[in-house]
């Protein structure tokens, strides 16, 4: 019988022992660091995610307790490794691009409000992609050398986010004129 199929946090999980994140402490801390600006995981599901994967054999725990603290330390077996393998290889496998971002669903149930709502929505939702559009500046701008993966990621973050804060400037242009154009 074949293992369960990775969830995407399991996935997450696998990904970030690979890279050397061994404790659950340590997987939240990075993934507030740098996947977060695209693919969050809470403790509540980290926790949970390292029982299954230990229950599944793709993780090994190992009790590390430090300063009194109760800590446990993972690795990847061969069967984790092979399953973050095969999910890497997977080519074929659909990809889908999820966006939940509240600011794109007021807007679009914004024809049942005012157009100031709308324009304050636009942008609010403008100023929150500008200060992650500058936290990854910030992060981009540091003279660390970032492997591969992780520089490209942050590239394409850099420019999803930029895209963003055109498009909502020109949305409200376009949105500003329209309302002067309606006033006359």
């Amino acid at each position: 019988m074949s293992p369960p199929p990775l969830t995407p946090t399991g996935r997450v999980i696998l990904g970030m022992i690979a890279l050397g994140r061994q404790t659950g402490y340590d997987i939240k801390q990075f993934v507030d660091k740098s996947t977060r600006f695209f693919w969050a995981a809470s403790y509540g599901q980290i926790y949970p995610e390292l029982r299954r994967l230990e229950e599944q054999g793709l993780i090994s725990g190992q009790p590390e307790p430090r300063g009194g603290r109760a800590r446990t330390v993972y690795t990847l077996t061969p069967a984790g490794e092979a399953a973050f393998t095969d999910w890497l290889d997977d080519a074929d496998e659909e990809l889908p691009f999820e966006v939940r971002a509240e600011g794109m669903l007021k807007l679009f149930f914004s024809d049942a409000g005012t157009p100031e709502q709308r324009l304050r929505n636009l942008s609010a939702m403008r100023d929150s992609h500008q200060r992650t559009l500058d936290q990854l500046r910030a992060l981009h701008d540091k003279p660390v050398d970032m492997p591969t993966g992780p520089r490209l990621t942050l590239e394409l973050g850099i420019g999803l986010h930029n895209l963003i804060v055109e498009w909502c400037e020109a949305a409200d242009r376009r949105l500003t004129t329209e309302a002067t154009t309606d006033a006359d």
